[in-house]
């Protein structure tokens, strides 16, 4: 991702422990840029591989911790992320595949059944490559594998204990900025509302290709810069929310021909990232964090706060952290006192 191309943008990306998400870089305020079919070169020399964080034989992904630029002479140089995933099968590059006589190797043959190693030809065997560059101990341990374990957080818990450690530890979400001012990612918005209240941005996620429906993901960015997650949603927001669940829907409609009730439209909580935004996965999609523990549906958010102002600085809400997380330890304590 020749010097004189555009630096890739390192967008962040919802990647948690049960999610073999990814998806994401981190937003910078200068060195943004959007896609680009020219050849271009990653952010750093070299990459010696330190540590696999993580890695999924299921998911056909692999998250790993390397050291670059050790030979520019700044010491021991400097710390990077880079995850490998394979990119899901398109049917006519499939087809291409089998056409004519593909390289294969034979794994073995009995009766009916063979199995081989096809090696595709360049222009089909890409990866999708994500790039964390500089990364700090914080992506470090974001995308390093943990044992989970499932939390209830009070209202008055958010409030006294989880509110001030996040903003403590949370991420820069200057890559949601860089969206919303449309100095990053211009070109793939798919819709827009302006409203600066009521308003939002639709965006492709970047763990969905667009090559294909049956994995659809995107997100629903809001343009107030005022509410972190579900916990500060009031009936104030109710506007911004329909609009996001109608607007959004019909956007999906229009681009993709996928109508509203073969969408799953939910908010995370705990979300990635501390500015409230919205997913719409395809509904047949597994998609990471779409589990009961961490995914609350739109509609049902909105129906909520119609019944009850204060259901979401109230309610106790179960979410996973994981086991070596200081949050969980906060909470876990303050429950045992």
């Amino acid at each position: 991702m020749a010097d004189t191309a555009p630096q890739p943008n390192k967008r962040k990306r919802e990647v948690d422990a049960e999610e073999a998400e990814a998806l994401s870089t981190e937003g910078k305020e200068a060195g943004v840029g959007n896609g680009t079919s020219a050849p271009v070169r990653l952010p750093f020399s070299g990459f010696r591989v330190k540590k696999v964080l993580r890695e999924s034989a299921r998911d056909k992904i692999i998250f790993l911790h390397g050291k670059v630029n050790e030979a520019s002479g700044d010491g021991d140089g400097e710390d990077a992320i880079v995850i490998l995933e394979k990119t899901p099968f398109q049917v006519d590059h499939v087809a291409q595949l089998l056409k004519g006589s593909p390289e294969l190797q034979l794994q073995f043959s009995n009766d009916i059944y063979s199995t081989y190693h096809l090696f595709p030809p360049r222009q089909l065997s890409d990866v999708k490559t994500t790039v964390v560059y500089p990364a700090t101990e914080k992506h470090l341990q974001k995308y390093l594998h943990r044992d989970l374990r499932l939390v209830r957080e009070t209202g008055d818990d958010y409030k006294n204990i989880t509110l001030p450690h996040l903003e403590s530890q949370s991420l820069s979400i200057q890559w949601v900025y860089n969206i919303l001012d449309r100095k990053a990612e211009a070109d793939r918005i798919v819709f827009e509302n302006p409203d600066p209240s009521d308003g939002f941005v639709l965006i492709p996620d970047l763990k969905w290709n667009q090559q294909q429906l049956d994995d659809l993901y995107l997100i629903a960015i809001c343009h107030r810069r005022d509410i972190k997650s579900l916990r500060d949603l009031t009936p104030e927001h109710l506007p911004l929310l329909r609009n996001i669940l109608q607007e959004g829907q019909e956007a999906i409609l229009q681009r993709y021909q996928v109508a509203g009730d073969r969408l799953r439209v939910y908010l995370h909580y705990l979300p990635s990232y501390y500015h409230l935004h919205v997913h719409f996965t395809a509904l047949g999609f597994e998609a990471p964090g779409a589990g009961v523990e961490r995914a609350h549906l739109l509609a049902e958010v909105i129906e909520n706060l119609e019944q009850d102002p204060e259901h979401y600085g109230r309610r106790t809400l179960t979410f996973a952290l994981r086991a070596d997380d200081p949050l969980l330890a906060l909470l876990q304590e303050a429950q045992r006192s």
